[in-house]
């Protein structure tokens, strides 16, 4: 697994490729976590590279959309290729999270 944050004007974009699972989620989570305590509320999670997610991924943007909510503030995901794309949806996740099909349209609901 590999993650690459960008900032994009008052937004981070946070790009996770490979795979998330028990072995590479606390990673995630750390990164995740330290962009939210720097004062990072505005965060897109772009997964296009995400090849695989297990329960431990999912759990990591669960506890960062807690987080960044005690701030006012909100995760958007995009992205999804169709193997992620169903874990989100089976999960609920689609229910819980703003998500979008590209980056350009995640960045563009922050801006509304």
């Amino acid at each position: 697994m590999e993650i690459e944050i960008r900032n994009l004007e008052r937004l981070k974009v946070v790009s996770i490729s490979g795979d998330l699972n028990a072995a590479t989620s606390p990673e995630a989570e750390s990164k995740i976590q330290q962009l939210i305590m720097g004062g990072n509320h505005s965060i897109v999670i772009d997964l296009k590279d995400l090849n695989y997610i297990s329960s431990a991924g999912l759990r990591i943007f669960l506890a960062a959309n807690k987080l960044v909510r005690k701030s006012d503030g909100e995760i958007r995901f995009c992205c999804f290729n169709k193997t992620v794309n169903e874990v989100f949806e089976i999960s609920g996740f689609f229910m819980i999270f703003k998500h979008f099909p590209d980056l350009e349209s995640a960045i563009k609901d922050f801006h509304v």
